[in-house]
């Protein structure tokens, strides 16, 4: 892929998405580079891999809308509402859908991915996020969900960058312009900001030592999902 396809840079070190993504040191690198992620960018990632991937990702998708619908219950202002209950909606009616529809490109119907067992990763990565929203408080679940939703974007843009990425000819180019599409990353800032509004709301320094601890857990988790596919080579 060439320069200037490459989209401006997300806000990465900024605020305390920043903070956290800097402090998480090797396991956010470990995260982000994963062998997975490089084989979608030149296309060597074999297929068999990338189709497990999807239907753990179909499974993982259903307990995020969950996330975020419980966002919705430990929201205490009507505009925290309104933005858990969008959130929801966009994965339910529309991104899943659109998942739904790419799956069927790979030969996987919905139908076989409602009753794909989930594999150890997913449920330890899905019910990690909800334990968190359901222990802590909205602050609490927005670090656990920030790694997945700023982490796709970074990997792309890290793809874009790298001149070993190709678009001619690759499998996975669609999966690659789909999370580096304007939407995406203006779903991704999103979040950067909204994490900084919370922790001025709710957060203070005190906390950060447990919320910290929270991200990497998370950012692991993340490493799994994809270590997950890539045994299915």
């Amino acid at each position: 892929m060439t320069d200037d396809a490459t989209p401006d840079r997300l806000p990465l070190d900024q605020g305390l998405f920043g903070r956290l993504r800097h402090d998480a040191g090797v396991a956010w690198e470990r995260y982000v580079r994963h062998p997975f992620v490089l084989g979608l960018g030149d296309g060597s990632l074999k297929q068999p891999a990338f189709q497990h991937y999807l239907k753990q990702d179909y499974l993982f998708l259903i307990h995020f809308a969950r996330a975020y619908a419980l966002a919705g219950y430990k929201s205490s202002t009507l505009a925290d509402l309104r933005a858990a209950s969008a959130s929801v909606s966009a994965i339910v009616d529309i991104e899943m859908p659109l998942h739904v529809k790419y799956c069927a490109e790979w030969g996987l119907s919905e139908a076989r991915m409602q009753v794909e067992p989930e594999d150890l990763e997913t449920m330890a990565y899905t019910r990690f996020v909800l334990e968190r929203g359901l222990a802590g408080d909205r602050l609490d679940l927005d670090v656990a969900l920030i790694p997945c939703v700023v982490g796709y974007a970074e990997v792309v843009e890290r793809l874009l960058a790298d001149p070993a990425t190709t678009q001619q000819g690759n499998p996975y180019a669609a999966w690659i312009e789909a999370y580096a599409s304007p939407e995406y990353r203006a779903l991704a800032s999103g979040a950067i900001a909204n994490l900084d509004r919370l922790f001025a709301s709710r957060g203070s320094e005190a906390r950060y030592p447990e919320l910290l601890a929270t991200f990497v857990a998370a950012t692991r988790l993340e490493e799994a999902f994809w270590e997950m596919g890539w045994r299915h080579r």
